[in-house]
């Protein structure tokens, strides 16, 4: 990687009344820095966080989260989005807010109907969103009858007026460059002898014909709304699924990717097109099997930037930008110079700068990358994870989120100039109630001669030569990756006692594209091999180290998480307990329910009739018969990434041999990612309750979710009821 001159500073550790970072003075995992590390914590976390209390699960949940950043054009201020529970009525609400550039006071910007997908028109005059409308209270799709139309205020407020009226929901929109119309896809509308057969229960799935996949879909197409005479126009008309896309400067040409396979576990067939917005035409650019994605013009119209871990298939490889030369139908890699991974990449307005968040190891800065000569700039050092997603229209100011192990997210505003960023949010000021854990990146030499990166948090006033209990973090993907950033479980856990290892074990994202492709059967074994012992050769250096106490060690993981801590669990037992969620344990019964294309491309390769050794040996389920943990299993019963009766099978197996405590919840409705704030406090606890359990052997009593005002209100009227014999 060339040297990177620094154009900004946005160091976490230059933020008044910020604590010192332990983890930026010490990054080096040799044995006497870590014991040097240890040394420090000994004699220092106890004392400063003196009258704090430990973290628990309602802390974590009643955080507020902000997000969604989106800066005006000219610079001035930004709007974003506030999180919050409402724990009475199972939902989180989410308000907009709006705040000047320059650190001033902000407000609540949009009503409690909200919107999503915020997006100044160009010449900064209009603000639009997406809204719900029509049909009962939902999510705007599906059963409720609610569409997601556009709607529009001007910038300085007002009232908001709903812009379209599509029979559709509209899922993605753009303004022309000249803020004359507003481009936008949709699904395609269903006849009303369909819609009447539907209503009737005539709701049989075809899987094999049109988009549909485990769910009935149509297929989607480009519109263009003019502002003016508020009519709208059909461009497209293809049997197609639609990813990203972008217009042209001259508003003439639309970039797409696009495939017409309907089979979600075929997305390598994405190919970049171009589509004529006058006729609507279809011209196909790229030829391969490597998805495309992420395609927007060069402000002259030269070129098409676009993402792609390849040029040729689609390689299970760290992310890259390239530019494709739409006239000549020829591409460049423009991020060669880079080593990690690129997200949310931003043209200078002469074309000749991109400037990116990028991921390298644990932390992730601002960079810009040369467009002529492909070098590239680092413009922010943090120990942690800075991530600008929007800028003013001259590229010279730029908002973002910034945090760390210690620090919440929060929002700044920066300048390419080199001035003093402005902070112009603390959404959790409560954190320093809290005791936290103290964290530092640690390295160790695995197998293969692979050198692996971990997070390593320590509890609050950790004792030096003392051994605690252990919790081993495993993160999903596969291509995931722990990144230093605020994560509320790791402060949880050291309330309680507990150290945390978190490994970014080969196949992580954002290291080398060596590391990348080291679980996959081209490079290395597959999952399950290499993987496994990145994970166990962590554990090993700490209890070599002194640190952890073997007696007392946890694994848990999500999705792949699961799926190689159900792994781990059958090839040792040197963990007293485990909570692994949302995995797959039985690869040959998940082939076509979930989405695994990466366990045939990469992992195990093949398929179960042409390999069915090895789709066998590589299944947790094979090995059950090892298991000695006690397991508690976690799945949400919509999962359709990885299905839920992956979890009833591993435990049905578990509980029939006999030879470990288990115990399965199930979470209705849930999919993936839990959604329900009841849910995920339930499975949070029972995590915990598990772990004290087992771990500790002690029986564990969970803390009480504090009273909301309502429902001290409504304990008054029934204790007054009661008292009076009514």
């Amino acid at each position: 990687m060339p040297s990177m001159g620094t154009e900004t500073s946005a160091r976490l550790d230059t933020v008044p009344t910020r604590p010192v970072r332990l983890e930026g003075i010490m990054r080096t995992g040799t044995l006497g820095s870590f014991l040097a590390l240890l040394t420090l914590l000994a004699a220092g976390p106890a004392a400063a966080q003196d009258g704090r209390r430990p973290m628990t699960v309602d802390d974590a949940m009643d955080m507020v989260q902000i997000s969604d950043p989106l800066m005006s054009p000219d610079g001035s201020w930004v709007i974003y989005s506030r999180r919050t529970l409402n724990w009475d009525e199972n939902e989180y609400e989410t308000e907009y807010w709006r705040a000047p550039a320059d650190g001033g006071e902000a407000f609540r910007f949009i009503g409690e109907e909200g919107g999503s997908q915020f997006q100044f028109s160009p010449d900064g005059a209009f603000l639009t969103f997406r809204r719900a409308v029509g049909g009962d209270a939902g999510n705007g799709d599906g059963d409720s009858g609610r569409q997601q139309q556009i709607f529009l205020m001007r910038t300085a407020g007002g009232e908001a007026l709903q812009l379209t009226e599509h029979a559709t929901s509209i899922a993605r929109y753009r303004w022309a460059h000249d803020s004359s119309a507003i481009f936008f896809q949709a699904t395609d509308e269903k006849s009303e002898e369909v819609e009447k057969e539907e209503k009737k229960g005539a709701d049989a799935i075809f899987v094999d014909e049109g988009p549909n996949g485990q769910t009935a879909s149509n297929w989607s197409n480009l519109w263009v709304f003019d502002i003016a005479s508020k009519e709208e126009r059909q461009i497209t008309d293809a049997e197609v699924i639609i990813g990203s896309w972008d217009i042209s400067p001259d508003g003439q040409r639309l970039a797409l990717t696009a495939r017409s396979q309907n089979r979600r576990n075929d997305a390598y067939l994405y190919e970049i097109h171009l589509a004529d917005v006058e006729t609507g035409e279809l011209t196909q650019l790229t030829t391969n099997r490597a998805p495309e994605s992420g395609v927007s013009w060069t402000p002259d119209g030269s070129g098409i930037l676009y993402t792609a871990a390849d040029d040729r298939r689609w390689m299970n490889r760290n992310t890259k930008l390239w530019l494709l030369d739409p006239t000549l139908e020829e591409h460049r890699f423009l991020s060669s110079a880079f080593e990690g991974t690129p997200r949310n990449p931003v043209w200078s307005p002469d074309a000749k700068t991109i400037y990116f968040s990028g991921q390298q190891a644990t932390n992730t800065n601002l960079f810009a990358i040369d467009v002529d000569s492909g070098n590239v700039r680092q413009l922010t050092e943090v120990k942690g994870t800075l991530v600008a997603p929007s800028f003013s229209a001259d590229r010279s100011t730029y908002v973002y989120s910034l945090t760390d192990y210690r620090t919440p997210s929060d929002l700044w505003v920066g300048r390419l100039d080199g001035s003093e960023p402005v902070r112009l949010t603390d959404a959790n000021p409560q954190v320093k109630e809290w005791q936290l854990a103290e964290m530092r990146v640690i390295d160790w030499k695995s197998r293969d001669d692979f050198t692996i990166e971990g997070l390593f948090h320590l509890p609050p006033g950790y004792a030096e030569g003392e051994r605690v209990p252990l919790v081993l973090n495993i993160h999903g993907g596969p291509a995931g990756s722990f990144s230093n950033r605020w994560r509320p479980s790791y402060h949880i856990y050291a309330g309680l006692g507990y150290a945390s290892l978190s490994p970014n074990v080969r196949g992580s994202s954002g290291y080398t594209d060596h590391l990348r492709e080291g679980n996959t059967v081209a490079e290395g074994d597959g999952i399950g091999f290499g993987d496994y012992w990145d994970l166990m050769t962590g554990v090993d250096r700490l209890i070599e180290d002194g640190v952890v106490d073997p007696d007392r060690m946890a694994v848990k993981g999500w999705s792949y998480g699961g799926i190689l801590g159900g792994w781990t669990i059958t090839q040792t037992n040197r963990f007293k307990a485990a909570s692994i969620g949302a995995g797959v344990y039985d690869w040959t019964s998940e082939y076509g329910p979930g989405f695994n294309n990466d366990v045939r491309l990469w992992h195990i390769g093949g398929t179960p009739w042409e390999n069915p050794e090895e789709w066998r040996n590589q299944s947790a389920l094979t090995h059950a018969a090892n298991i000695t943990t006690a397991t508690l299993l976690i799945h949400g019963i919509n999962d359709t990434t990885d299905t839920e009766q992956q979890s009833m099978m591993f435990f049905t197996a578990i509980k029939d041999i006999g030879k470990a405590p288990v115990r399965y919840i199930r979470f209705a409705r849930e999919p993936h990612g839990f959604r329900e704030p009841r849910h995920q406090r339930t499975r949070d606890v029972e995590e915990l309750r598990w772990m004290q359990q087992h771990v500790l052997g002690e029986e564990w009593t969970p803390w009480e979710r504090p009273v909301e005002d309502s429902d001290e209100e409504e304990n008054d009227k029934t204790n007054e009821t009661t008292s009076d014999g009514s």
